[in-house]
């Protein structure tokens, strides 16, 4: 699996205003901290507080802060709201030119592997990513 650099830019900014709840960041700020393009950041912000795990602060000392605790923000949320592009072409809701469907066995299994992804990040919040979270000590990766 892997995950756009939106979703990525997303997952930090979230954390990084876990990290400085409850400050008020601006979209550069935040920009300059992972240096990363402020237009990207702006735009990642902009599709957060959308889905309504940031709020913008209008005004001179104006920003995002979150708008809701850490512990009320799943990963595997986050992910499914920012990052929306199909894992392969045969999701993809415009259709697909895949000459196995519909007899590929494949789509079913990568579909399974994906939602098994998102559950397993749907265990975690964004408070257990910051510093002050207890630890995420013995991972089982013996599946």
């Amino acid at each position: 699996m892997r995950l756009t650099t939106f979703t990525d830019y997303g997952l930090r900014a979230l954390i990084l205003l876990a990290d400085r709840r409850p400050d008020v960041l601006s979209a550069a700020t935040i920009a300059d901290h992972f240096e990363v393009s402020r237009h990207h950041m702006a735009k990642v912000l902009q599709e957060l507080a959308a889905a309504g795990f940031v709020e913008g602060i209008r005004g001179a000392q104006g920003g995002v802060r979150l708008a809701r605790d850490p512990r009320d923000i799943r990963i595997g949320d986050v992910i499914r709201t920012l990052d929306n592009q199909p894992l392969v072409e045969c999701f993809s809701t415009q259709g697909s030119n895949c000459a196995l469907l519909p007899r590929c066995r494949l789509k079913g299994m990568l579909a399974r592997a994906e939602q098994g992804f998102l559950r397993e990040l749907d265990r975690f919040t964004l408070h257990d990513c910051l510093d002050k979270a207890p630890s995420v000590t013995a991972l089982d990766l013996s599946l």
